[in-house]
């Protein structure tokens, strides 16, 4: 899968963002720290990662990353799919970190958030196999405990990356307060539609599978932006379903059909919102509803430019990537005695008004970028 070019994501040349291709040579270069809240216990059981920032004791810092690895531990990491292109970046982020430590990868995707069973699967596939640690993007918030808890048993420390479950059996959580990106997205909205003088609006969202941690906290930070704001908001239509592009242009169109005329905003997830710029042309609304996205990819990091969207928020995923496997390799080789319970990746938002300053490269695979799914540092 080819990701759109970062090359013209600023007129001025401020990006200088250089391909990784499967010839490249391996990564030396050491990654800045990135900015994080590292949380403690005490927690609530069986808690989500926004329970946690809630009831654990949260130490705000920058995540160090680590240096070589001693020896090339072997690490699974369990993605949903690899059809859009936030698990691609994701996916460049495992691998640079792999190939800059020195460690072997292995990139096991399910084919999409309906392929439960295919995760579950693949978990058993790495339990078998095993591996030194693996690292799960869950499909459901529980769906996935069981498997997680299996893994431990078998002596096999699982790490959870972006995706949120409620699980206890794992070593720590590596993701961002995912009712923050709700929040974020839902308060550009409600900041820019009072820029525009309007005292009441009407929005509608395309969050995702409905059961995904992810998805829950998108709408439940939408919920708390819209009770929060200091105009109206009214959420008119929520349609969920998995993030694949011929399903959410079904949706979108779905619900701009009924809602287009009463509609103000539409906030869809990064599979979802760049489905809506189609339809909405289509139908005639492209000037009056405002697409904004739950999270930020290098489609809709065009579409930003092109003002086919106005903004997003950005969980950079590229950075939990890197966060969860030097966390891995930490754990690996013994080193930290302090480990929190969850590390969050601090969230950051883009517009037409910082287009040309963002640090996308925390965010975004470059451009060419094909997603690997191996990296074994003596064969590669």
């Amino acid at each position: 899968m080819s990701i759109l070019s970062l090359r013209t994501l600023s007129a001025a040349g401020a990006l200088a963002v250089s391909a990784l291709s499967a010839s490249a040579q391996p990564v030396t270069a050491k990654p800045q720290p990135i900015p994080v809240l590292s949380i403690f216990p005490p927690l609530q059981a069986n808690g989500s990662a926004d329970d946690a920032l809630a009831s654990g004791r949260v130490v705000p810092g920058q995540y160090a990353l680590a240096q070589a690895a001693s020896k090339h531990w072997r690490i699974a990491f369990l993605f949903p799919h690899l059809k859009d292109p936030y698990w691609v970046g994701c996916a460049y982020g495992v691998m640079t970190e792999a190939r800059r430590l020195g460690i072997a990868a292995d990139i096991l995707p399910a084919t999409g958030y309906d392929d439960l069973d295919g995760q579950l699967r693949k978990m058993d596939e790495a339990i078998a196999a095993k591996y030194d640690a693996i690292v799960i993007s869950p499909i459901g918030m529980t769906a996935n405990n069981a498997s997680i808890a299996k893994a431990r048993a078998a002596g096999i420390p699982v790490f959870e990356l972006a995706n949120d479950s409620r699980s206890d059996d794992l070593t720590i959580k590596i993701t961002t307060s995912l009712r923050g990106m709700g929040q974020e997205a839902t308060r550009w909205v409600v900041q820019d539609a009072q820029e525009r003088g309007l005292k009441s609006i009407n929005i509608g969202l395309l969050p995702g599978p409905l059961g995904s941690g992810w998805v829950k906290g998108e709408v439940d930070g939408t919920r708390i932006a819209a009770h929060e704001a200091g105009i109206t908001v009214n959420i008119i239509d929520i349609r969920y379903g998995d993030s694949d592009r011929a399903i959410q242009t079904r949706l979108a169109t779905q619900m701009l059909v009924q809602h287009g005329k009463s509609l103000d905003y539409l906030i869809g997830c990064t599979g979802c919102a760049p489905a809506a710029v189609a339809p909405l042309k289509k139908l005639g609304l492209n000037e009056k509803v405002r697409v904004v996205a739950y999270d930020l990819t290098g489609e809709i990091a065009q579409l930003i430019r092109s003002k086919d969207i106005y903004a997003a928020a950005d969980t950079k995923g590229v950075s939990q990537a890197r966060v969860a496997v030097n966390a891995a390799v930490n754990m690996l080789e013994g080193h930290g005695k302090d480990t929190p319970h969850t590390i969050l990746v601090k969230l950051g938002r883009v517009d037409q008004q910082n287009y040309t300053s963002y640090p996308f490269d925390t965010s975004i695979s470059p451009d060419g970028y094909k997603a690997l799914l191996s990296y074994h540092p003596e064969r590669n």
